[in-house]
């Protein structure tokens, strides 16, 4: 069953804290959205990358439950 997956970019404190971009991916399994969200750790953590200082990327189900994250302290 296809189920949509958010995928947030968390900013660290100095950079302000909060969310900085929201990803929404459908797919059939967790395992995508992870891949997914680690794809999207590794581009934000590049020296080149756009973005303020990324502390962490999280995946939430429908509901809302965080079921995935990875951060810079991992």
């Amino acid at each position: 069953m296809v189920e949509v997956y958010r995928i947030e970019s968390v900013a660290s404190e100095d950079a302000g804290g909060g969310i900085i971009r929201r990803i929404l991916v459908r797919t059939d399994s967790v395992e995508k959205a992870k891949e997914r969200a680690l794809k999207v750790f590794s581009l934000a953590r590049r020296p080149q990358s756009r973005d303020p200082e990324i502390e962490s990327v999280r995946v939430l189900d429908g509901a809302g439950y965080e079921i995935f994250s990875i951060s810079t302290r991992d």
